[in-house]
């Protein structure tokens, strides 16, 4: 029964990604812990190749199309894949001295979720704020190459504690730091980075021990029917209906992570 229910979860997980485009992390890794009781390390783990394998599909149509911008994927994976090993390397470190991982894991799972709660109600505004960045600093041209590689630094060390931030935040990060690009390009560029980031973190928990394989199994059984289907329905519902109710969701669960555990 256990096992049709991860199906089942993975099945509207992939509706809700295929529906809203939020990333499956801030959708699955809070469910594994609350509704079926998995291990707040495990959900992270297995939901990290979880949302590799789900998202690897896109970068081939992305990269065929174009919408993929080659220079600020290295900006990002400078900064990212390396702090993801770090961070890795660092929780590895923790638990093999005792440390209980569970309180950390819940505490960024919190700040991604409130963080990508944010992000989906006030992403116009992020928008017209990295528009205006240029009229305030007139150096911010020749600024924006580090501070893309520190933002890359920071999802590299969100993602492999939480299993968020590579979609949606991601994304964000990019509308706000390059707001002339078209959102395709955005798109592209966070799928094609965020891909390999939450492979290279899953593989580090893989090493630790903490991805379930049968979970990830039934999970993506779900997930990629789920997927289509909420693709073939996007058209259906009012994003500006979805978004909100979906941030508003988010907001609640990752303040209970944070402060009520």
């Amino acid at each position: 029964m256990a096992e049709l229910g991860f199906i089942l979860a993975g099945f509207g997980v992939g509706a809700l990604v295929g529906l809203t485009g939020v990333g499956g992390g801030s959708l699955m890794t809070p469910l594994l812990i609350f509704l079926f009781g998995v291990n707040p390390v495990t959900a992270v783990g297995t939901d990290l190749l979880f949302a590799a394998v789900t998202k690897a599909g896109g970068i081939w149509s992305h990269r065929r199309r174009g919408n993929i911008r080659g220079d600020l994927l290295l900006l990002l994976g400078v900064g990212s894949l390396p702090t993801a090993l770090l961070t890795v390397y660092y929780l590895d470190s923790l638990r093999s001295a005792g440390s209980d991982l569970d309180g950390l894991i819940q505490v960024g799972l919190g700040i991604a979720l409130v963080l990508t709660s944010l992000v989906l109600l006030f992403r116009r505004t992020v928008h017209r704020l990295g528009q205006r960045l240029k009229l305030w600093l007139p150096a911010w041209r020749r600024l924006r190459p580090g501070i893309t590689v520190l933002g890359g630094m920071t999802l590299g060390m969100l993602v492999p504690i939480s299993s968020i931030g590579a979609g949606a935040l991601g994304a964000a990060m990019l509308m706000f730091l390059y707001p002339r690009l078209p959102a395709r390009v955005i798109v592209g560029t966070d799928l094609a980075h965020a891909v390999p980031l939450t492979a290279v973190a899953g593989l580090g928990h893989l090493q630790m021990g903490s991805v379930d394989f049968a979970l990830l199994g039934m999970l993506l059984t779900g997930s990629l029917p789920g997927i289509w289907l909420g693709s073939q329905a996007s058209t259906l519902v009012p994003e500006r209906v979805m978004r909100p109710l979906l941030a508003s969701m988010l907001m609640l669960i990752g303040v209970k992570f944070m402060f009520v555990n």
